[in-house]
């Protein structure tokens, strides 16, 4: 089988070129094209032949060295028989894999429940998340989530709400993993979170205690920004994730460290050093003014019994 239209054997289904851009979404495409191949009970000899293209080149797309045309991965969700909201994603990644700084839009090319970011928090061994505005989904209550989509989202249904704070929920499982190891997760709050009322008194009285109780977990960090420190340089970069990952068997970082800024209509992922050195900066002022662990729930019990209890 080959490709409508190609004029010679060295330009084949499995074309791919090299990609000096970001790294993230090809190698997220590369493992999720992985997963369908094997689910799939297709060797990679087998899928090789059946593009009539060369063994490696399809190894090199699947190990994220390269990235890989649109239409050849339209081709490879044929093959292994992908559902259409798979289809979508693995287009929707094959598209920003060859920008060179790029958005990654929510919505049909990668749904929420298959979003690039969950593949990548899924993947950390550290999460450092600073956030001025909400519990971050992370360490949401059910109480808390229901309402933010309630308040935020009206348009939705409620089967439609209880399907997205389900969602939110079961991402919470992979920090109480036992393998792979769950990740560390450290959270800088402003104290403006707690002190922002979330509607009902008591959705907001059950996630104080809440993140009072998962702070005491040896791998979850819940940290406060107090309103007296003044306006930290994050007031500048905004929320932000900055996720690290394990190191391979050779030593290596099986993923390069990334950061995930997230707008209204997409999300910004960068992972050159400049940007991941900038980030860094921000993160380490936030370290220096945040309140240590023991006055942060000092701090989150005393705002719980004030404004909510």
């Amino acid at each position: 089988m080959r490709c409508p239209g190609v004029a010679s054997p060295a330009e084949r289904c499995c074309t791919v070129r090299e990609t000096h851009g970001s790294t993230v979404p090809r190698r997220q495409l590369g493992r999720l094209l992985t997963q369908l191949r094997e689910s799939a009970h297709v060797s990679i000899d087998a899928a090789a032949g059946e593009l009539d293209c060369s063994r490696q080149k399809l190894w090199r797309i699947e190990r994220g060295l390269t990235s890989a045309k649109t239409p050849d991965v339209r081709m490879l969700c044929e093959l292994y028989q992908a559902t259409p909201d798979q289809a979508r994603v693995l287009l929707g990644l094959a598209e920003v894999s060859r920008a060179e700084g790029w958005w990654h839009a929510h919505g049909s090319s990668v749904p929420s429940w298959f979003s690039l970011y969950v593949g990548l928090e899924n993947a950390a061994s550290g999460i450092r998340h600073y956030n001025a505005e909400l519990v971050p989904g992370l360490l949401q209550t059910p109480g808390y989530a229901t309402a933010l989509f309630r308040h935020n989202r009206p348009e939705l249904g409620e089967e439609e709400r209880k399907r997205a704070v389900g969602f939110r929920l079961q991402r919470q499982g992979l920090l109480a993993r036992r393998l792979p190891p769950a990740p560390e997760l450290t959270v800088i709050l402003s104290e403006a979170v707690l002190r922002r009322p979330v509607p009902g008194r008591a959705v907001m009285a059950d996630q104080l205690r809440h993140l009072l109780a998962v702070g005491e977990r040896h791998n979850i960090t819940v940290r406060v920004l107090p309103l007296a420190a003044g306006p930290p340089l994050a007031a500048e970069a905004g929320t932000f994730v900055l996720l690290d990952f394990p190191l391979s068997a050779l030593g290596a970082p099986t993923e390069p460290p990334t950061v995930y800024v997230e707008g209204l209509t997409g999300a910004l992922y960068l992972d050159q050093p400049a940007e991941i050195a900038a980030y860094e900066r921000v993160w380490s002022g936030l370290d220096s003014l945040a309140l240590a662990e023991g006055q942060s729930a000092e701090l989150i019990d005393a705002i719980r019994g004030e404004c909510y209890e």
